[in-house]
């Protein structure tokens, strides 16, 4: 800016009129040619007055604050004579103003974002030199997000208002992705292990769909982080990370990476100790921490210790605790002293607990999950149970707990805030097998009905060989209640190939918590089957049981769930038990017994492994043979993958499949993020099972003594639609009637 004013001087000294050597005593000072800024405004930036005796250094030291102002493109001097009097007119151009801004060409980048890094805005007074620091601006987002070939340009229109459109022009060219990283110093960590801790990796053959290649400066900064803490809890604390070296090869359509680490020397924990405020001996709280003297100091481990020791004093009601840790480093003797100092603060208690963020969902809904109520002592691991409780309704996308000061220091709030999400599902499924043919299924689900929490769902199947309805709906807090109450109505009608049925019938239930996460369902089901058009060469478990009968039956269920999120779980255990007893009434009596259990095991790079067992025991109560439609029947996308759908187990004397009144399988999988923006994840799995039946035993002549096996992958997808599943299963020892493989779909969406 002052070369510009300076720049100004020199021009104006070069056409400066005689006389500009003399001195004048001006009567008056005008402003000429302004329209938007006033006269006013001008006038009281510069220093001259009417009547005061001026030079022509006044003047040129008036113009030049003039143009400080940044609202002029030109500016000019005059003085002339009206009745006898000096009146000194400053004549002005002002710039246009920015009426509107405009993008062209922008197609991977949306326009939104490339407002925001523009210093130029609506409405402002145009600036050449802003416009140009923005064209910077937008290619260097551009640069971040790989598009080093990107090419900005800006240009402007005045109208006769004097208001501009400034456009401007962008050519994004090709996507520039890694093509390879290299690293040098690293002499601890191979190249391999420093790539798994970064998220930013070089192309491979699916990136244009996940995009994995892409360069992303924020994210590789991120990353060299990633790598100095890699070293940081193996004790290189005095790591050095330095920027990577770029450089474009193949025609500048890739790029190659070079990351350079100066190591230094490894160092130990010498001693740790534990001083301040102390609720607890030395010794128990020293045992919370897991780095312990003369192992390898690791930061992670420092800071796991830290946070365990504040949720310590903060399950106390300390909420203000600050665990700080003193080290003190010796090179010589390569160890690092740790001092934990203490300090714990007042203790605090609930004032109030504000909810925000609920569009939907009424306030109770969320606060009958909260672990604390006001009046309580602050308790941090009961503040995150309840976000862990609130997350897992399912009904909002985002939770969010925090603290804030009450009305005293002894008081505290609690802040609840959430996002809510679409908790109406639409689903629908489609297969094909040789017992059903094509079958179509949808269903839809409301998980939060009214905002009241309650479970209505709508459920039909259509197919060529079977029919189904459903309706039902579950309130989990009756009347305000820990007593979930809830019943539902249904009908089915199904086609097999020696016989068909239909049925119709409802169910009502009621359960209760026993625990913090376990809860016990007691359900009775009525039902009245039909069993008709059976074929006259069908085996006798099938020509028994033509006829109408009824069912009235009580299920317990016990249910135990610690799993991190009921929708997309990574850690914890999902275990479910029950008895169904027959025979209270009607004509069906038996005894059917299942456990299932899924158990979560969380690994790095966000990776997950599950296992999950069923096992299934059905006896009949009378001399009758247990109905064939409450046997076990295995196969498919929710049993054994890479069979068809109910074609694993005993088959009668003609081939048809006729149920176990045992079943056992299994589910191993491996659960990795495909691309993590979308909440893409990829699944390998190995299965194994079968159902065997008392009265007939087939090839599986033995209980537990024929196993079938299935492996394969498949692709997950928790989109903003809703679930996504698709799944490849090879069976690894197919017969005769069977197929080498089997695909299954399933997709829902959310509304």
């Amino acid at each position: 800016m002052l070369k510009r004013a300076l720049l100004l001087l020199i021009c104006l000294s070069m056409v400066v009129p005689a006389w500009a050597a003399q001195e004048f005593q001006i009567a008056d000072i005008l402003i000429a040619g302004n329209k938007r800024v006033p006269a006013t405004d001008v006038l009281h930036v510069i220093k001259l007055k009417p009547g005061q005796t001026v030079t022509a250094a006044d003047i040129d030291a008036a113009m030049a604050d003039i143009y400080r102002m940044e609202r002029f493109s030109d500016i000019t001097s005059e003085l002339s004579d009206e009745a006898g009097a000096k009146v000194l007119t400053f004549k002005v151009v002002e710039r246009p103003l920015v009426r509107k801004i405009r993008f062209e060409g922008n197609d991977e980048l949306k326009t939104e974002k490339l407002q925001e890094v523009i210093t130029i805005h609506v409405p402002t007074i145009y600036d050449p030199f802003e416009v140009a620091k923005s064209v910077e601006m937008v290619k260097a987002e551009y640069t971040k997000e790989g598009y080093y070939a990107a090419q900005v340009t800006a240009d402007s229109h005045v109208n006769a208002d004097n208001e501009t459109l400034v456009t401007f022009r962008i050519k994004e060219g090709d996507l520039v992705r890694i093509k390879e990283i290299r690293f040098e110093g690293n002499t601890v960590f191979d190249d391999g292990e420093i790539q798994d801790a970064m998220d930013t990796k070089k192309k491979w053959i699916f990136s244009w769909i996940t995009g994995r290649g892409n360069y992303n400066e924020t994210l590789l900064q991120q990353d060299l982080q990633r790598i100095a803490d890699l070293y940081f809890n193996q004790g290189y604390v005095k790591v050095k990370v330095r920027e990577p070296v770029i450089s474009l090869v193949d025609d500048n359509k890739h790029m190659l990476l070079l990351i350079h680490v100066d190591e230094g020397p490894q160092y130990s924990v010498g001693t740790l100790d534990v001083q301040g405020d102390l609720i607890q001996t030395k010794e128990d709280l020293l045992a919370k921490v897991t780095l312990v003297p003369g192992a390898v100091f690791s930061r992670a481990k420092l800071r796991e210790g830290i946070n365990k020791l504040t949720d310590v004093y903060a399950d106390q009601g300390y909420a203000y605790a600050n665990v700080s840790p003193l080290t003190r480093t010796d090179d010589e003797s390569r160890v690092i002293n740790v001092m934990l100092d203490i300090e714990q603060g007042p203790q605090v208690y609930v004032e109030r607990i504000n909810i925000t963020g609920n569009t939907k969902t009424r306030d109770k809904v969320i606060r009958r999950e909260m672990k604390l109520v006001e009046g309580d002592l602050f308790n941090a691991t009961n503040l995150k149970r309840s976000k862990a409780r609130i997350n897992n309704l399912g009904f909002f996308e985002a939770v969010n707990i925090s603290n804030s000061a009450g009305s005293e220091k002894s008081l505290m709030n609690v802040d609840v805030n959430v996002k809510e999400r679409a908790t109406g599902t639409f689903s629908i499924g489609a297969g094909y097998s040789s017992v059903d043919g094509f079958v179509g299924q949808g269903s839809i689900t409301q998980e939060n009905f009214l905002g009241r929490g309650l479970r209505l769902n709508l459920a039909a199947s259509l197919g060529s060989s079977s029919t189904t309805y459903q309706l039902g709906v579950t309130d989990p807090y009756f009347l305000d209640t820990r007593w979930t109450v809830g019943g539902e109505i249904y009908h089915t009608e199904r086609d097999w190939d020696d016989y068909s049925k239909r049925a119709q019938g409802f169910a009502i239930k009621a359960g209760h918590p026993v625990g913090e996460y376990s809860r016990v369902l007691v359900t009775y089901r009525f039902e009245k089957k039909d069993i008709y058009d059976v074929s006259p060469g069908s085996s006798s478990t099938i020509l028994d049981q033509e006829g109408k009968s009824t069912l009235s039956s009580i299920t317990t269920t016990y249910s135990y769930n610690t799993t991190d999120n009921r929708l997309d779980p990574s850690s914890g255990t999902d275990l479910e038990a029950s008895w169904e007893l027959a025979g209270l009434g009607g004509t069906q009596k038996y005894s059917k017994y299942i456990v299932d259990a899924r158990h979560f095991w969380p690994w790095k790079w966000d990776t997950a492994f599950s296992v999950r067992g069923q096992l299934g025991y059905v006896h009949s109560l009378n001399s009758d043979d247990v109905p064939i439609d409450e046997r076990f029947f295995l196969g498919g996308i929710y049993t054994l993958r890479g069979f068809n759908s109910r074609e694993v187990g005993p088959r009668d004397v003609n081939g048809d499949f006729i149920g176990g009144d045992t079943e056992t399988f299994f589910n191993f999988e491996y659960i990795f993020p495909l691309y993590k923006d979308l909440n893409l994840k990829g699944v390998t799995f190995f299965d194994v099972g079968n159902t065997w039946g008392d009265d007939y035993w087939g090839e599986d002549d033995k209980v537990f003594g024929s196993w079938r096996y299935s492996a394969g992958f498949g692709v997950r997808w928790l989109s903003p639609l809703g679930p996504l599943r698709f799944e490849y299963g090879f069976n690894l020892d197919p017969r005769d009637y069977e197929s080498n493989g089997q695909f299954d779909f399933m997709i829902g969406r959310f509304f």
